[in-house]
């Protein structure tokens, strides 16, 4: 992939409301749930873009959430592994929230009632309608998440003759795909609202639909039957499951099963095997528990983690290990800060409560990279780091590795970027040491501090 994985889609906030259930109302004949825990997650578009993200892409989500406390956790929750393209919400941001006990849902409360609003022409809203149009021209698939909420009605013609893989996850709410589609992706119950002929079969709605939605593929998601695809020119045939999912909550099956598709045909895989990518992926993440399963980071205002601004790295250490959290470190010289660092150090402080970023000391880069190095100077890379809202604390190393940091550290998790393996990283057998684990992301194609300062120095 050159590009990133765009999402086009609404967005809403998903609450799960976890207890249990041992006695019925002394005034009506329901379960009295005593709350023990609340977890919040992206929905629809937002849960699509965040599941990509996981897999290690670099994903722009285009949606519209409004200045609101779920908008705002929403935002928060996205933020440090997507980067988002915001345009306005004319209400409320949508808020589904599902009273659990024992792994069953007992009830689910919508609220909120937001719709995308604006149009490419006016004022209000003209610059995040540019930065739309030029994520769409910089993608290498997009996804459509179209959950009738309005934003894929206000992108509807930028969509159009898009010359990559263009998938369109509908929904009855929402619009028909737009003509083209690589990949359509409705449940059985979908194909049957848009299918104007009565319902006989999976093969035959999806060739019709292929007809009529003037798509190249429809695939029809089936569940534990898998998926029944169609393409253009009268193929057809069923894609069986890898093996039957243990799990029995499907939420946020669909978008699992859309994000894999789009990201398989964005690299390059055929219809085919992207669908059979899809099938397996989907069932997996059910078989792991569905969107219920997912534990994330709550939003840094929300976090429970005890620590002021200004807390050094090793008193944000102490606080997580208190607070029963989840450390991430990484480190580096980050020498003239750029896109594929940010991108980077977002996706790592994703990954659990807290992110400390190791600076190599000014000292340490002259051993390393030679006497014209660094540019910029160890005190301004630290105060460039700590800027950043993802980055919760920042500490300077003077040793050629990382190595003695990480053991007074301890982090739980050690990152480094995709052009390292742990064999050739000095300080992975530390981070083993200290209890950790290694986790690599890929890098964001193109970005260099090395073939920064080239580019430069031809310019100049």
């Amino acid at each position: 992939m050159s590009g990133p994985l765009v999402i086009v889609g609404d967005s809403l906030l998903d609450v799960d409301v976890e207890g249990t259930a041992d006695r019925l109302c002394p005034d009506a004949p329901v379960p009295v749930v005593e709350e023990q825990a609340e977890h919040h997650r992206p929905g629809g578009a937002g849960l699509a873009a965040l599941l990509a993200a996981r897999d290690g892409t670099r994903v722009v989500l285009i949606t519209a959430m409004g200045d609101d406390p779920s908008g705002r956790c929403l935002e928060g929750l996205l933020s440090p592994s997507v980067e988002i393209v915001r345009l306005p919400l004319r209400g409320t941001t949508v808020r589904k929230t599902r009273v659990r006990a024992r792994g069953q849902t007992l009830v689910r409360i919508d609220t909120g009632d937001g719709r995308a609003m604006g149009r490419p022409g006016q004022v209000a809203s003209a610059s995040a309608f540019a930065r739309a149009a030029d994520a769409l021209a910089s993608a290498s698939a997009v996804l459509v998440a179209d959950y009738g909420r309005g934003v894929a009605d206000l992108l509807r013609e930028p969509l159009r003759g898009l010359d990559v893989p263009l998938v369109w996850d509908p929904h009855p709410r929402g619009s028909l795909p737009v003509p083209g589609c690589a990949l359509v992706t409705p449940s059985e119950a979908e194909a049957r609202g848009m299918c104007e002929e009565p319902y006989v079969s999976p093969e035959r709605t999806a060739r019709r639909l292929v007809r009529d939605l003037d798509a190249e593929a429809v695939a029809i998601t089936l569940g534990e039957r898998g998926a029944m695809l169609a393409r253009r020119g009268g193929r057809f045939g069923p894609v069986p499951v890898p093996h039957v999912a243990a799990g029995t909550d499907a939420c946020g099956a669909g978008d699992r099963f859309a994000a894999a598709a789009a990201l398989a045909l964005a690299d390059g895989a055929s219809t085919e095997d992207a669908v059979a990518r899809a099938v397996g992926e989907a069932t997996r993440f059910v078989e792991e528990g569905g969107a219920a399963a997912l534990r994330l980071p709550r939003p840094l205002a929300e976090s429970p983690v005890p620590f002021g601004p200004g807390a050094s790295a090793f008193e944000v250490a102490a606080a997580v290990r208190a607070a029963g959290g989840r450390l991430i470190a990484t480190g580096g010289c980050f020498d003239l800060l750029h896109a594929g660092h940010v991108s980077l150090l977002r996706r790592a402080r994703a990954l659990g409560d807290a992110l400390v970023v190791c600076v190599n000391s000014d000292d340490s880069i002259r051993r390393l990279k030679g006497p014209s190095r660094p540019l910029v100077s160890e005190r301004d890379r630290v105060e460039v780091l700590r800027a950043l809202g993802c980055v919760d604390a920042v500490t300077v190393f003077d040793e050629d590795t990382p190595s003695r940091v990480i053991e007074r550290l301890c982090p739980d998790v050690w990152v480094k970027g995709g052009d390292y393996d742990e064999r050739s990283m000095p300080e992975a057998e530390a981070v083993r040491r200290a209890g950790g684990e290694v986790v690599i992301l890929p890098t964001v194609p193109g970005y260099s501090t090395t073939g920064l300062i080239a580019a430069a120095r031809a310019a100049s």
